[in-house]
């Protein structure tokens, strides 16, 4: 059965996807699809026991939710949204509980890859209503499965009620899929300023703006460890004459093809890259276990038809003790741990009522 790759789909940052899906075939099976008892319970039956997740619950019901993520003090969760009446995502808060679910976005354009700042009086967001108030074109998928990295994308800042909107990035091109360290100092980002897509840091104002990978190809993704020593990415360096013209060829229209990403480790400066997996699968949204020793992430690794199902993946900062975290059909991705390690949030099609559909979840984390 081809998967729902619509679920990879919800967001570059950790994807700029939900505008660049093509609507395949819903893989959710009938068993998996059984109807919420209401808020917080959750129905879909793992394959096998996932036995780091406890006491599950579901905070959003429809639409198509990507990207959450905690704040310092744990009690909120950002992320980003398509439910009516947004036509495409925009950026939403939430207690932990589901409660209080509002928009803080301008609700102009797409926007992507939301963060709190530490102290937790800023927000970190990216979006395209400068070039227009209109959400931007899907791309072309006569070209194949495609991602577009719209050029209109500019980091913003604001209060976490949306207000005093402040523009961090002005440079050609795309700028998207930014995280700030934990200390705030600093923040990490993709941007396509220098004619390729690469990774740069700045200081929290935006300031300082430095390079830090220079590889042909896509590097993305980024995020810190814990200490902000590490940032962990992913990337796909096309290597053979035919996949550097393919590369080269789509990127001049503004796409790249998912299709092959490996999950990369750097120092904060950019020195001393370093693969992590080999999976030879699109291996996404990495992310820091509490402590700093491991990564999470999501991987088709395995999978066959279409793009495949989509699983969490816990492994060594040596890419060693790979191991398999979830095991319900369709898709989950985009994990984040609470910063006192407690608990888990990510994005699932488990329990989706119609194809698309993704929510966020979240679960007791058990080590």
């Amino acid at each position: 059965m081809r998967r729902n790759l619509s679920f990879l789909a919800l967001a570059l940052c950790a994807l700029v996807l939900l505008a660049a899906v093509p609507p395949l075939e819903n893989s959710t099976t009938a068993s998996a699809t059984q109807s919420q008892t209401g808020p917080g319970a959750s129905t879909s039956t793992p394959t096998q026991p996932e036995k780091h997740l406890r006491n599950l619950r579901q905070l959003t019901f429809g639409g198509q939710n990507a990207e959450a993520y905690f704040s310092a003090d744990s009690k909120k969760l950002i992320f980003q949204s398509t439910r009516e009446p947004v036509k495409c995502d925009q950026i939403f808060i939430m207690n932990t509980d589901g409660s209080d679910q509002h928009m803080v976005s301008t609700g102009k354009g797409r926007t992507t890859c939301a963060f709190f700042y530490p102290d937790g009086k800023k927000i970190l967001y990216a979006s395209t209503h400068l070039g227009s108030v209109e959400c931007p074109p899907r791309p072309d998928y006569s070209k194949g499965y495609v991602w577009g990295v719209y050029p209109s994308y500019d980091i913003f800042t604001a209060n976490p009620d949306g207000s005093d909107l402040k523009q961090l990035t002005n440079a050609p091109g795309y700028d998207a899929e930014a995280v700030i360290s934990t200390d705030g100092k600093k923040i990490v980002f993709t941007s396509l300023r220098n004619g390729d897509l690469d990774i740069y840091a700045m200081d929290a104002d935006g300031s300082n703006v430095k390079q830090l990978t220079h590889e042909l190809g896509y590097d993305g993704g980024p995020t810190f460890s814990p200490d902000g020593k590490l940032i962990v990415y992913r990337a796909h360096h096309p290597k053979t004459e035919q996949e550097i013209k393919d590369y080269k060829d789509l990127l001049a229209q503004n796409l790249i093809r998912p299709t092959y990403l490996e999950i990369w480790l750097m120092n904060a400066d950019g020195s001393h890259k370093r693969q992590i997996t080999d999976l030879g699968a699109a291996s996404f949204a990495p992310a820091f276990y509490p402590d700093g020793k491991r990564i999470i992430f999501s991987s088709n690794v395995g999978s066959t038809g279409g793009m495949g199902n989509f699983e969490l993946y816990g492994v060594d900062l040596d890419g060693k003790n790979l191991e398999r975290l979830t095991y319900t059909d369709g898709f989950d991705g985009f994990p984040m741990f609470s910063p006192d390690g407690k608990r888990l949030v990510w994005i699932s099609g488990r329990n989706a009522k119609v194809p698309h559909e993704t929510n966020v979840f979240i679960a007791d984390w058990e080590p």
